[in-house]
């Protein structure tokens, strides 16, 4: 499992390169759940990360077709390595599909479509997974929409993500799982199946809209490495019984 820490500009994108993050991740978290920054700040967060890791982009709420094309093919061209795209407010299943085609036009194989653990009644994961699978999205997200309220971990049990997260896998999406995640959810997403583990909130001093720091990201990147240890040394264990 790989964390990928979500940074407001190249300083944080610094800091979360320095504490080892797998991915780095471009978002204003003061714009809500998916907040996006502009193309410039992009460009800075992209140009101080380099080659080193991936760098991603949350572009926000899809609404238009032709503006998460356009938006989309902008952060792609600029380097993403992966675009996220939510669709809050939209309970449409076919409106749903628009909007995600549009956004895979705008940049093929990059697109990571999101849903929200605290919005199932409006397009629930497995809807989302159908039509992220059928419109060529490289991965989906299961987020949290309200920051202020309960984290993923009190949102759903572990059978029910383990569930989802296996018929994402088999419809070969990339699976990430995020919303509130604190350094001891590691372990239950990475146990859930989850191919990334988002965090803000837990890089950061001062909450969500504080500071990313080197020292929380070295935290979190020592809780995932110990959790693969763990787990690479329990299966050997199992296949020397």
């Amino acid at each position: 499992m790989r964390l990928l820490v979500s940074v407001f500009n190249n300083s944080e994108a610094r800091a979360a390169l320095e504490g080892g993050a797998d991915i780095i991740d471009a978002k204003d978290p003061q714009q809500g759940a998916l907040g996006a920054v502009s193309l410039d700040v992009f460009r800075r967060i992209r140009a101080s990360v380099g080659n080193a890791v991936p760098v991603s982009a949350a572009l926000g709420e899809a609404a238009h077709e032709a503006a998460i094309e356009a938006m989309a093919r902008e952060f792609a061209i600029a380097g993403a390595a992966f675009v996220k795209i939510g669709f809050a407010g939209i309970s449409d299943t076919a409106r749903a599909r628009l909007l995600l085609a549009a956004a895979v036009r705008g940049a093929p194989t990059k697109v990571v479509a999101v849903t929200y653990a605290d919005r199932q009644g409006e397009l629930s994961f497995i809807r989302l997974l159908d039509v992220g699978s059928t419109v060529g999205a490289s991965g989906i997200l299961i987020d949290t929409c309200e920051k202020s309220g309960p984290g993923l971990r009190h949102l759903i049990d572990a059978a029910t993500l383990s569930a989802w997260i296996s018929a994402a896998s088999d419809a070969a999406l990339t699976v990430a799982a995020a919303g509130k995640l604190t350094i001891d959810d590691l372990d239950w997403v990475r146990d859930c199946g989850a191919d990334i583990a988002g965090v803000r909130g837990a890089a950061c001093e001062g909450g969500r809209t504080g500071r990313v720091t080197a020292e929380r990201v070295r935290l979190l990147q020592l809780k995932t490495q110990n959790s693969k240890l763990k787990n690479r040394t329990s299966t050997q264990y199992e296949n020397a019984s």
